[in-house]
């Protein structure tokens, strides 16, 4: 597959406009099966029994609006920086050897736990210092039934750190740039999970065992109790720092 990829498509995989349009792109389509859920409701109950918060679903203007976020930010931060970079920064070269699947498995989680503990912290300051809370995170929190399309619905500022983190962890760790890809997709896929508001027996959380990895029921319980489970994806920092709460928690309170 990469060396179809480098003979054939080399000047679009070298473009600094590429990883922004993957992941915008991917953001949008992975949403999509979720939106569907969504407007549908009640009238699909095989599905809707999944929900978390059955009487809690987006209306029309809730994704208007959360989709003109998204769209606002990145045709105003994210485009532009791309482009600015496109302009002073040389085309990527592609290595002519493909990542082995145990290298990009492994970069992909080592990127998502690298990412899990620089969220935490960032994520558990800006809750903590209400100054930062009001001026960049509170918008986030406008839902506390979170939703797929509520996922980027974020400020400019939070919007750019996690780009920040997206872009140079794997430069950090030395991944391949297929393995790059692979973690920026996987990172949208499981952040549009972790706020889609079902629970279904094929989420990330129930497929990897021990109760490692948090997915929707917890970030549910964040957007429900804002000063538990800060972590995006796994649940060893919220464990480790008291701050860990199951969703029958937030029903309970």
């Amino acid at each position: 597959m990469w060396d179809y990829l480098r003979l054939n498509h080399s000047e679009t995989l070298r473009s600094p406009l590429f990883p922004v349009i993957l992941t915008v792109a991917s953001y949008f389509v992975l949403c999509i099966p979720y939106l569907v859920c969504d407007i549908l409701g009640k009238k699909w109950p095989a599905i809707y029994r999944y929900k978390l918060q059955p009487d809690k679903l987006p209306t029309t203007a809730m994704l208007i609006h959360c989709s003109g976020v998204t769209l606002y930010n990145h045709i105003l931060l994210v485009f532009p920086a791309a482009v600015a970079q496109w302009l002073w920064r040389p085309p990527v070269p592609l290595p002519e050897r493909a990542p082995t699947l145990l290298e990009l498995a492994g970069g992909v989680t080592g990127n998502l736990l690298l990412f899990d503990f620089q969220y935490f912290i960032w994520h558990f300051l800006h809750h903590k210092i209400r100054w930062l809370y009001v001026t960049f995170h509170a918008i986030h929190h406008n839902y506390s039934a979170p939703f797929a399309l509520a996922t980027q619905c974020l400020g400019g500022w939070e919007l750019v750190t996690v780009g920040f983190w997206t872009t140079i962890n794997p430069v950090l760790l030395r991944c391949h740039l297929l393995t790059t890809w692979m973690f920026m997709v996987v990172h949208v896929y499981v952040s549009v999970e972790d706020h889609c508001g079902y629970d279904f027996p094929w989420s990330t959380s129930r497929l990897i065992p021990f109760g490692v990895y948090g997915g929707p029921s917890k970030h549910d319980v964040h957007h429900q109790k804002p000063n538990t489970n800060f972590a995006p994806h796994f649940s060893h920092w919220d464990k480790l720092f008291g701050t860990h709460a199951d969703f029958s928690y937030a029903k309970t309170q």
